[in-house]
């Protein structure tokens, strides 16, 4: 069986970021983005998704966040699509409904060579400790481009913003968790009958 590991470097005029990833890991992480709740939204999906990831960015957090957001996303969405190579043997599909305390928010998942973002979650303040709420979408936007995944987030309900956004990256860990799952019917044939992904 193929290791499914990747590193990623990526160097721009506004970020400098470099990732790893094993899917076959524990969870375990070190993360270093520059922005607090940024950090504490990729240890949850690292930890719940049993992805070791390793993320470190520097960007232009002067101007403000958004490049350091986006491309943190894409680095390591990269990552995933390159550990997953011809994405054999693996299950493919996957969603949780994930809920926290008054929050309830449901992703599914299609790790399809085909990305796609359907994105139903709203906040109702313009900051979550101090990230933009309204880079959440372009994270996961970014994500799901480059880890050539089709991707549903819903927030089915909920008040409080951290709640949200947290029950997001919480579900998307448990919905890749299972999607990324090795599954010992296939052995290594891609799961379409295209014969590719």
């Amino acid at each position: 069986m193929k290791n499914r590991k990747a590193e990623i470097a990526r160097k721009t005029k506004e970020t400098e970021i470099s990732a790893s990833v094993d899917l076959d890991g524990s969870g375990a992480y070190e993360i270093a983005t520059g922005i607090g709740f940024l950090d504490h939204m990729l240890e949850q999906l690292a930890r719940h998704s049993l992805i070791d990831i390793g993320l470190s960015a520097k960007g232009d957090l002067y101007v403000d966040q958004h490049h350091t957001v986006e491309d943190c996303a894409i680095v390591l969405g990269r990552a995933v699509d390159e550990a997953l190579a011809e994405r054999r043997g693996i299950v493919r599909y996957g969603a949780a409904l994930v809920p926290m305390d008054e929050t309830l928010t449901r992703v599914a998942v299609d790790v399809s060579g085909r990305p796609f973002l359907v994105w139903d979650v709203a906040f109702d303040a313009p900051k979550v400790g101090e990230m933009d709420t309204e880079l959440f979408r372009e994270w996961f936007q970014a994500f799901a481009q480059n880890a050539r995944i089709t991707l549903h987030v819903s927030c089915l309900y909920g008040a409080n913003n951290h709640h949200i956004a947290e029950s997001c990256f919480k579900a998307l860990a448990r919905a890749l968790r299972l999607a990324l799952m090795r599954d010992p019917r296939e052995a290594e044939r891609v799961p379409s009958t295209k014969g590719t992904l």
